[in-house]
């Protein structure tokens, strides 16, 4: 799979962004913190259109988001009706925003389902320990994926302010 293609966003006039694309990041420097990153935020949107905003615990893989819930909590009822999301990591000066869609999806055991235990490794010190088979059920154990659509980064706004464009 090839990286998302890189320009800049468009912004209001005024806030700086530079004309040329000298400094923009590349999908290199911003991938490994979405994989290391231990906490995430979610946003979704209510059936009534009021937004929704949750922390959650997932991990990276693939060039996606995997996560796991109840069917009842209300950012996965959000997600079944409008699966448009917006995926951010903590700090509001290292910035990741990842824009996408996330739906249910399973593991099988023995190769998705094994990468991901793995992967979820980063949380056994919170007792959070699954193994490779909790997505592999007929609900996919509340499995879901965010494949991402655009993201938005930068580290020293606006000098390397990059929007990256997925499936393009």
């Amino acid at each position: 799979m090839t990286g998302p293609s890189a320009d800049r966003p468009e912004f209001p006039d005024g806030y700086g962004l530079p004309e040329s694309t000298d400094g923009l990041l590349t999908w290199a420097d911003v991938e490994p913190k979405l994989v290391a990153a231990k906490h995430y935020w979610l946003a979704s949107v209510r059936p009534d259109g009021r937004p929704h905003s949750v922390p959650r615990w997932g991990v990276w893989l693939d060039g996606r988001f995997y996560y796991d819930g109840a069917p009842t909590t209300r950012h996965t009822r959000n997600t079944e009706a409008n699966p448009h999301v917006t995926l951010t990591l903590e700090s509001g000066t290292d910035v990741v925003i990842v824009e996408g869609r996330s739906t249910a999806t399973r593991a099988d055991p023995a190769t998705l389902g094994a990468r991901l235990a793995e992967a979820f490794a980063k949380y056994h010190g919170d007792d959070y320990h699954p193994e490779a088979d909790a997505w592999s059920g007929a609900d996919g154990g509340g499995l879901r994926q965010i494949v991402p659509e655009r993201a938005l980064a930068w580290t020293s706004f606006p000098a390397d302010c990059t929007r990256f464009r997925f499936g393009r």
